[in-house]
This record gives structure tokens, C-alpha cells and sequence, in this order.
């Protein structure tokens, strides 16, 4: 890791409790906004539902007080149909229901994913510098995979719960007012309580996502190829399973919490419903007792029915606004990453050229992690130009700035004063694909995805043929060795490329970087790691790369930079020595001190 980027500062989620609840429920909201006609279709199905269902206890009413006492067989039968058919037509529209639901949910949860990915490659560089991999993946995993069932199933629970909840007390009403006034008695009770626990629910599921995702970036990161490495040399392995083992009980914890917060309550209110048709019977049968009006068994029997008809969606109505404000947590935690400001953007009209000749320009540039004004100046009035097709090599002590001037040209980050032009152009005013084709950066951190050499390879140019991945491989020095390999060009590098050596991950990416035929050329330190032996052949990978390329080479080892056309010493964020290999070691200043040092240690 380089040193300048350890000086960044950390990146920490937002801990207010974010944005105001009816403005999040708007947000959230939008998101179905393009499934309108489908969720107007499912609306439409619910209604239909909900009136076959409100329609059995009134056939079940007839049957008891009319078909059975008048021995009606005839009205039986038909009533009896009736319901089996009521009972038939509820399955099939709960299935198209639930179809059509589930559908626009997915969709939801796919645009959810898909915008924060988007996002997060819109991020500046030192957005992921300063944030955990593992916090990254559990917002889109874990945190859109726990909203699933909130998307699929909740709009369409909450519409037809609600559907159900009104037709049913219009049925009540209508079979006898004084019992449905008894039923409902309770009900302002049970919203109030179910509001509680889904408050005290949406606080412990914050908690168990930030739980979740420090768990899931100690898994990243102790379990990677590398990881597993440092471990095992290091004799920690024991410790980062006790540590693991940490996390995941505070997580089982959380969880438990999260399970039990309100149940008793809920459970209360539950117990309390099932118990009315009880109540209901008995004020039934005292009413008849001391004089009140007659109800008839049918209508008794009825209203029984209707009324768990309206405990049951009641019930699942209250659960819903409980499981509502549970997610309104994941929502939050989404909503965070969708509003991440974006540092590098492109203009509203940017510039395209078509073809680039590869003059670098440093123009007073100065720059600041964290913006103008942020910490101290990392680099400070630096004024350089690389005519195109020539060299320049920037180096300097550790800490001086010199990955972070490299990187200003790729735009990996901006500058905080001055520019930096290519071919005379501000390269904040370049369309993003100038600046991809113009631009090749090859780094001391090589990144092989894990898949074939012949894939990442094509990851430079998807559709190259086989003779250009060939003719790159053997100007990278590496053809040779993958036609060695049993599987060729086929052959799986695994994770992070760890089936090769250092050496031959290097010349891969370099072979990946002549695919792309970039006019500029960035060497960050790409030989800094390797032996003298490996150094040798990538450094003739390296040659021929940068042929006719215009190259900002950055270097510890000075024996790999002496051709360059031209060098700069960079010390505290500004260039304190420029020119040749010869005019340098001649000024007897800092460049030849860091020769002197340079050859002790290869000799050492």
C-alpha cells in the first residue's frame, strides 16, 4: 500500500437516522413508480379477491336461516357451489397475484442493485481506498437481499390486507352494527402497539446490517488468497477464527433481539383476536337472555366467520407496518450509498477526440486528499510537460507524492488547483471513453480476475481475436510460458492471479495494456517488487510497451529509468530536481544521492 494513501481518512456511513420518514416512504415509493400498470393489475386482483371472500360467510348466512330450515335442497346446492367456486376463483387470483408481485419486486430489487453498482463505479478512487471491500458487498448483498420479501410480498400484502380489512367491516355492518362496534373495540389498541414494536424492530435491524457488514468485511479480508497467506505465516489463524467467532456472537445476539423484539405484544394481540368469536358468542347468547334483539344462527355463524376473516388480514396488516419499519432500516442503509457524492464527473458537453497524440501537461497542480483546504498538500505547484511520444520518470522518497501525480491523469483523482492537460485539453473536460483509450495504467498491484488468461486479456479489448491476444502476449515476454501451461490460453489464474508469480501476473497485465494500445502510459512502481532476474524480462515487456508511447514512469529503482527522456525529483509534494540521468548525477543534488543509495542496496 502506498503511503499516500494511508494518510486518507476513513469513510463512515452517515449515524443520523438519515432522512425524515414520510420523505424516505416517497423515495421508496418511486421505485415502483414504472411497475404502475402492473401493480394497478394487482390492485385489481385484490379487489376481486377480497369481495369473493366477503361473499362465503353471506352464502354460509343463507344456508344456515334459509336453505337447511325451509329444506331448500335446490338453494343448497347452489349455495354449496357457490362457495366451493367462491374457494376456487380466490386460489387462482392469489396466484396471479403473487405472480405478477413477486415480478415487479424482483424488478425493484434489480434496478436497487444494479443503481448502487452503478454508483459505486461512478466512486473516486479514494472512496475505496478508505472503505472496507467486505462493508461494500454486504450493502448489496445483504442489505437489498434482506429488503426481498418487503419488495416481493409487502405492497401486495399491504393492498390486499387493507382490501380485505374494509370489505369485511362493510359485511359486518351490514349483518349487524353492534356486534362489529364490540369487535373493532380493540383495534386503535393494537395499531399503537404494532407502531412500537416496528420503531424498536428498525433500531435493532440497523445494528444487525452494521453488524452483518463488519462480519462480511472480515470474511473478505481474512479469507481472501492473501489473507489466508498472512494468516497462516503469520500464526494468526486461531486468532481470526476467535475473532470471527466474536463478531458472529454479537450477530446471533442481534438476530435473537430482532426476532423477540414485541413478540409478547404481538403475541397479546393475537391471543386477544382469537379469543372474540368467543365474545362474541356469549354477548350473543346474554343479549338473547335479557330481552335484547334476536340474532339469527346464521347470522351469528356469519359474522363469526367475517370477523376472523378480519382478524386474520388485521393481524397481517399490523405485521406489515411492523416488517415496514424493520425495512426502512435496509432502506436507509441503500439510500446512503445512492447519495454518495461523486467527485470525478463528466461535463455536460465534454470534449472528444478522436485521435491522440499523448502530450502530458502538469500546470501548477496541486492537490489534497479530501478537497481544497482538506489536510495537508500531498503535491504543490508542480510544472511538468511530457511531449507526446517521450518519457518522463518521477522519483522521489517515500510519501512524496508520486503515485498520487500519476494517478491525476487517468483521473483517478482530481486536482485541487491548477490542471492537467492532454494534448492541450483540461482533462476534466474529456469524455470519459477519450480518456479510458488514451490512458494505460500499469501498477506495482496487478489485478487478474479470477477466470482464463485468454478472458482477462479480452478484458482490454472483448473483441480481440486470438492472433492479437498472441501477438500482446509475446510482446509482454509471456506468450511462451502460457503456451507451456496444459490448458493454454484456457488456463484458470485463480484468485487474484495467484497461480502465477509475481513476475508473471506483471507481464500479463502488461500484455493486457499493449491489447488496449493506449498513447499514454503510466508505470506505477511496476517492477518495484520482483527479483533482479523476473525485473529483467519485465522490464523488456515494459520496452516494448512503451515504444512510440508517451510514459510517466514512477520508480523506486532508478537502474529501470535511466533512458527516460527526462526526470524529476518530487520531495515533499514539489519537484526540487528536473533533467536527465547525466545532467542529475552531474549537480551532485538529490537524484545522485538517491543513485548512491540506490547502488548500495544492489549491492547489498
Amino acid at each position: 500500500m502506498h503511503p499516500d494513501r494511508e494518510k486518507q481518512p476513513a469513510w463512515n456511513p452517515s449515524a443520523d437516522p438519515g432522512q425524515p420518514q414520510p420523505r424516505q416512504v416517497r423515495r421508496i415509493l418511486k421505485l415502483f413508480r414504472p411497475y404502475r400498470a402492473r401493480l394497478a393489475l394487482v390492485g385489481l386482483l385484490v379487489a376481486a379477491s377480497s369481495l369473493v371472500g366477503v361473499a362465503t360467510p353471506f352464502l354460509l348466512k343463507e344456508t344456515l336461516d334459509v336453505a337447511i330450515p325451509q329444506g331448500r335442497t335446490g338453494l343448497l346446492s347452489l349455495l354449496a357451489l357457490g362457495m366451493i367456486l367462491s374457494a376456487v376463483l380466490s386460489g387462482v387470483l392469489g396466484v396471479l397475484q403473487t405472480l405478477i408481485s413477486t415480478t415487479v419486486g424482483q424488478r425493484v430489487m434489480h434496478d436497487l442493485r444494479t443503481a448502487v453498482y452503478g454508483r459505486l463505479q461512478r466512486m473516486s478512487l479514494a472512496f475505496f481506498t478508505r472503505t472496507r471491500t467486505g462493508e461494500v458487498q454486504s450493502r448489496i448483498a445483504n442489505d437489498i437481499g434482506g429488503m426481498q420479501a418487503t419488495v416481493t410480498s409487502t405492497a401486495t400484502s399491504l393492498v390486499s390486507n387493507f382490501t380485505s380489512v374494509v370489505a369485511t367491516i362493510v359485511a359486518m355492518l351490514a349483518l349487524d352494527w353492534r356486534l362489529t362496534a364490540v369487535s373493532l373495540l380493540l383495534l386503535p389498541v393494537f395499531v399503537w402497539i404494532s407502531r412500537r414494536v416496528g420503531s424498536e424492530r428498525k433500531r435493532i435491524t440497523t445494528e444487525r446490517q452494521k453488524q452483518m457488514a463488519a462480519m462480511s468485511a472480515t470474511v473478505t479480508e481474512s479469507l481472501s488468497v492473501s489473507g489466508i497467506l498472512l494468516g497462516r505465516t503469520m500464526g494468526r489463524s486461531d486468532s481470526l477464527t476467535r475473532a470471527f467467532a466474536d463478531e458472529s456472537e454479537r450477530l446471533v445476539d442481534l438476530e435473537v433481539r430482532s426476532n423477540m423484539a414485541g413478540r409478547w405484544r404481538m403475541s397479546v394481540i393475537g391471543i386477544v383476536m382469537s379469543a372474540m368469536p368467543a365474545f362474541i358468542y356469549w354477548a350473543a347468547g346474554v343479549a338473547l337472555q335479557v330481552g335484547g334483539p334476536a340474532i339469527s344462527l346464521g347470522t351469528i355463524v356469519a359474522f363469526v366467520s367475517l370477523q376472523q376473516g378480519l382478524f386474520r388480514p388485521a393481524v397481517s396488516l399490523l405485521a406489515t407496518g411492523v416488517q415496514i419499519q424493520t425495512s426502512l432500516a435496509l432502506f436507509q442503509r441503500i439510500f446512503e450509498y445512492l447519495d454518495l457524492p461523486i467527485d470525478i464527473t463528466e461535463r455536460d458537453h465534454p470534449v472528444h477526440l478522436d485521435r491522440v497524440k499523448g502530450e502530458i501537461r502538469f500546470e501548477d497542480v496541486s492537490f489534497r486528499y479530501g478537497g481544497e483546504g482538506a489536510g495537508r498538500a500531498i503535491l504543490d505547484g508542480i510544472d511538468l510537460t511530457v511531449p507526446a511520444g517521450h518519457s518522463l520518470a518521477v522519483v522521489g522518497p517515500t510519501g512524496a507524492g508520486k503515485s498520487t501525480l500519476g494517478h491525476l491523469v487517468p483521473r483517478l483523482y482530481d486536482v485541487t488547483g491548477g490542471r492537467v492537460t492532454l494534448d492541450g485539453v483540461d482533462v476534466r473536460d474529456l469524455d470519459f471513453d477519450t480518456l479510458a483509450r488514451a490512458v494505460g495504467v500499469v501498477s506495482q498491484e496487478t489485478y487478474l480476475f479470477h477466470a482464463t488468461v485468454a478472458e482477462n486479456l479480452r478484458f482490454a479489448k472483448p473483441d480481440a481475436s486470438d492472433e492479437e491476444l498472441y501477438e500482446a502476449a509475446r510482446a509482454a515476454q509471456i506468450h511462451d510460458h502460457i503456451v507451456s501451461l496444459p490448458d493454454g490460453y484456457d488456463t484458470v489464474v485463480g484468485e487474484r492471479g495467484h497461480r502465477f508469480s509475481g513476475g508473471e501476473k506483471q507481464r500479463l497485465a502488461i500484455a493486457r495494456t499493449i491489447l488496449r494500445d493506449p498513447p499514454v502510459l503510466i508505470l506505477d512502481e511496476a517492477t518495484s517488487a520482483l527479483d533482479t532476474r523476473t525485473e529483467y524480462a519485465v522490464q523488456r515487456a515494459i520496452d516494448a510497451l512503451s515504444a512510440n508511447r508517451t510514459t510517466l514512469t514512477i520508480a523506486h529503482r532508478l537502474s529501470t529509468i535511466r533512458d527516460a527522456d527526462q526526470i524529476a525529483v518530487l520531495e515533499g509534494g514539489r519537484v526540487v530536481e528536473r533533467g536527465t540521468h547525466e545532467e542529475l548525477v552531474a549537480r551532485e543534488g538529490r537524484y545522485a544521492g538517491l543513485v548512491r543509495k540506490d547502488e548500495r542496496v544492489t549491492a547489498s
